[in-house]
């Protein structure tokens, strides 16, 4: 009899959520792996329980879990779970963490061990999507937002960081005295000026702000990296710049894809 296939699962471990999927057959596009049954854990606190549920849904055989992490804590603590739900479900779940170097793409900046692995996979998933000749930008927008260049030859070029809205609004909250907490921020467009309310207020700062930066930093990096660069946007709070970056292909778990890749990188190895 014929051994059950393996089922290839990834993993994106970051400060706020652990994103989950499997990966199928198929092409989520012409050129990037597809992912299916999505499911988020939060990074600081979830249960073996957790996982085990979702596993038995989603990979109910044996299978192997491919981590990127920029989390260490969590990582530890996911890969722990997974030991657990493998020992005692009494089944074969097998794990391997994914650094830069499985994603084989070339870092190009000045410390290039220091950049995480989140923004290494979505670079390298937007260079197997975009079109050939065409640099690109990449923007992630999750609890911080990062834009990033890939040259046209598929080269990571560094690019800036800056705060996510929930950051904005929690160093709001707790860095002032009066000025409360404000959530729901990243879902779409900002309450029209002028704010008439504080919460408004807060959520118009924050929302017009995080679209007036993410705009010109995309065009400071489109000018730095030239050539008519396609634009990448993906994200948990991709909906807040969404409007400012018509032109942007949006494609929500970048990073689960080009973990994907690598996966499929390391799987094809001898």
């Amino acid at each position: 009899m014929t051994a059950p296939r393996e089922t290839v699962i990834v993993a994106d471990v970051g400060n706020t959520r652990i994103k989950l999927a499997v990966v199928v057959a198929g092409a989520a596009s012409a050129r990037l792996p597809a992912v299916a049954h999505r499911q988020d854990l939060v990074s600081r606190e979830f249960r073996a329980a957790n996982l085990k549920d979702w596993l038995d849904r989603a990979a109910p055989g044996p299978a192997i879990v491919y981590a990127a992490s920029v989390h260490e804590a969590a990582a530890t603590g996911l890969e722990a779970a997974i030991a657990e739900v493998a020992a005692t479900g009494h089944r074969i779940v097998r794990q391997r963490r994914i650094t830069a170097a499985h994603v084989g793409m070339p870092v190009e900046v000045d410390e290039p061990e220091r950049v995480g692995i989140d923004r290494v996979a979505a670079a390298a998933a937007a260079a197997a999507a975009k079109e050939g000749a065409r640099p690109a930008i990449v923007i992630d927008c999750g609890t911080a937002t990062t834009v990033d260049l890939v040259s046209a030859d598929g080269r990571f070029l560094g690019g800036a960081i800056l705060p996510g809205p929930g950051l904005l609004a929690r160093a709001l909250a707790e860095g002032t005295s009066r000025l409360p907490a404000v959530a729901d921020l990243d879902t779409g467009m900002p309450p029209s000026m002028p704010g008439r309310n504080t919460q408004r207020a807060i959520a118009a700062g924050i929302g017009f702000g995080m679209r007036g930066a993410v705009a010109r930093l995309v065009a400071e990096a489109a000018a730095a990296v030239g050539g008519d660069p396609q634009v990448f946007l993906t994200g948990g709070s991709r909906g807040i710049v969404r409007d400012a970056l018509t032109a942007a292909i949006e494609i929500p778990d970048l990073v689960l894809h080009g973990i994907a890749l690598a996966a499929g990188r390391l799987q094809s190895r001898p």
